[in-house]
């Protein structure tokens, strides 16, 4: 296989312990002195924070990798596999451990999807981890006097907050696929919530735009200073609290979390928060349970592409994009250059319309998954696709279903690009890709117990029905909320070929949408493709990422895409991309450049 590498920037490494890694950008000492102004809107919020664009170096190792967007989270997982542990032990490891060092990105008190590959039997598992609405939520919770409320007073208190899903997930993964025992896995984490760890650059710039945290009992005084700051870069912080917990659920298993004390601290918390009081109790907390679903797959070129089901759009989602451009020879054309962004833009464009209007929970509403992405309906579809013309404005969704009518009303919803994603392959073959989330950037800002609670709530339609028609993903007791997380795995020959994922709220799917394309079209590796800069249109303008280096690129595509009539906005668009993928000799591992994430490998 050819593989395209920049010297300066892919660098393969052989490692057997922790590489070095590129000091990121220091920030400013201090943080403002005044708060930050509140955005007015969801598209007004800014994405969230990177550590600047440092150049990664590709890991290669021939047994065993992993991948996280923390490099304390990286170290806990390659732990578990130099000791014999699979996949499935790595990435608990992982999760855990990011739940002290990335906590305004996931956590113990948020939820998660993972995608397990087998690779004695090729067997395909989709875990669904995704949070649930309490019993006594209602469709018309985030209304305030008939009109939705303003996105930001929503997310923040206890409205927001879902039945957190991650560790009953990562439970029962477990108990399937794991070789090394449960306690075990959460050591890493509790000896750095006792000991420390210190605050990264990326952290207090988050901590440093926030303009609710600061407020937060608990959050309030474990992140900043007595005036309101936050506390400065290295700054060691240690959690007592996280470490007890912890404690109880590796001694305990998952009922120490989703019974007693906790379960109870938790549903108070959320009745009791500063700010929207909340609906969960301790008998919702009680009443959870993962999913185990069938991963969704579909072909495209030689391989086969497998992502999460429904409630996540993620997998339908990025099968739609890839089968909409399925007709056209992508590798024929220069890589990332602006006919394939264009073509790019518009397959998304159609695909995020299927999307907005179809996609919900399954198991509350009927969602046509396997129509949404049947080659015939795309291939119908991409008859839409103009290569020398944008689509003028909003397109509309497809008509699928038996009746060829859509009952459905279109979700302008979206979700926040707060989120984490982490990748494993153990000795013998076994694979995972998996993303958590809290959602918004420290979730709802609900502290409990060292840790903060989801907003995932959020993720619901606000608004029940548009024109008498039901919006698809509006609030109901017990429901899980739709996601665009999109952890995915790639088969070739029924083989692991490589697992991908990535932060970035609904963008996610053009993040792992984009590095497939690069990879499977025109044969670059993980590294390469994650690097390029990132291009998003979700059905409205078309996003082009600013990435240093890549100046001539970005002139050049934003002129040839308006010229066929895109409207072009030129944002940061801060993906946080971990990949592996399999090449001779072993496997390539990749990390971010745009965040602070870390790959090893034996």
């Amino acid at each position: 296989m050819m593989r395209a590498l920049l010297p300066t920037l892919l660098l393969l490494v052989h490692c057997s312990g922790p590489p070095a890694t590129p000091a990121p950008s220091p920030p400013p000492p201090d943080a403002p002195s005044a708060a930050p102004a509140k955005p007015s809107s969801k598209e007004d919020i800014p994405p969230e924070a990177s550590t600047g664009y440092e150049p990664r170096a590709a890991v290669e190792g021939s047994k065993h990798v992993a991948a996280a967007a923390n490099p304390h989270a990286t170290r806990a997982g390659i732990t578990m596999l130099r000791a014999g542990g699979s996949a499935v032990d790595a990435a608990i490891a992982m999760a855990v451990t990011l739940t002290l060092v990335e906590p305004q990105s996931s956590g113990i008190g948020g939820g998660a999807f993972m995608l397990w590959y087998g690779a004695a039997d090729h067997q395909l598992i989709a875990y669904d981890g995704r949070e649930t609405a309490p019993r006594a939520a209602t469709e018309d919770m985030f209304l305030k006097g008939g009109k939705p409320m303003d996105f930001l007073d929503a997310v923040v208190g206890g409205l927001s907050v879902g039945v957190p899903g991650e560790l009953r997930m990562l439970e029962l993964a477990h108990r399937k696929h794991g070789k090394l025992p449960w306690k075990k896995l959460f050591e890493p984490a509790i000896e750095l919530a006792e000991n420390g760890f210190e605050l990264s650059p990326r952290l207090f710039r988050l901590l440093a735009r926030d303009p609710f945290l600061p407020k937060a009992p608990g959050a309030g005084t474990y992140f900043y200073t007595p005036d309101g700051r936050p506390k400065p870069v290295g700054t060691k912080l240690v959690n007592p609290e996280l470490a007890e917990t912890l404690r109880a659920v590796a001694a305990g298993g998952a009922d120490a979390f989703y019974t007693g004390n906790v379960a109870s601290d938790i549903a108070e918390a959320t009745q009791r928060a500063f700010r929207n009081p909340g609906r969960l109790t301790a008998a919702d907390m009680g009443a959870y349970r993962p999913k185990v679903r069938k991963a969704l797959c579909g072909p495209y070129r030689r391989f086969e592409i497998c992502g999460m089901p429904p409630p996540s759009s993620g997998g339908t989602t990025v099968l739609s994009i890839l089968g909409l451009l399925q007709p056209f020879d992508l590798g024929k054309l220069p890589s990332g250059g602006a006919e394939e962004t264009h073509l790019f833009a518009e397959a998304s464009r159609l695909a995020y319309a299927d999307r907005d209007r179809y996609v919900a929970d399954p198991d509350v509403v009927p969602v046509p998954t396997e129509q949404l992405v049947a080659p015939s309906y795309l291939q119908q579809r991409a008859q839409q696709i103009d290569p020398e013309r944008a689509a003028a404005g909003r397109v509309e969704a497809g008509l699928v279903g038996a009746k060829g009518v859509s009952r459905w009303a279109d979700d302008q919803s979206g979700d926040l690009p707060s989120t984490s994603h982490m990748v494993a392959v153990d000795s013998a073959g076994n694979a995972v890709s998996m993303t958590a989330s809290i959602e918004s950037a420290f979730g709802s800002h609900v502290w409990v117990r060292g840790f903060l609670l989801n907003n995932e709530l959020t993720d619901f339609s606000f608004v029940p029905r548009e024109d008498g028609r039901p919006v698809a993903n509006r609030v109901a007791p017990g429901k899980r909320p739709r996601s665009s997380m999109a952890p995915t795995l790639v088969l070739e020959g029924g083989k692991l070929y490589m697992a991908v994922g990535s932060p970035g709220g609904s963008r996610i799917i053009e993040y792992v949408s984009r590095v497939l394309i690069a990879v499977l079209d025109h044969d670059e590796d993980a590294q390469r493709a994650i690097d390029r800069p990132n291009v998003s249109n979700r059905n409205g303008p078309t996003e082009l990422e600013p990435v240093e280096g890549w100046e001539d690129w970005l002139a050049d595509t934003k002129v040839s895409l308006e010229a066929k009539g895109h409207t072009v906005q030129v944002r940061d668009l801060n993906s946080g991309l971990q990949a592996v993928q399999r090449v001779d000799g072993g496997w390539l591992g990749a990390a971010d450049p745009r965040r602070e994430g870390l790959v090893l490998a034996d």
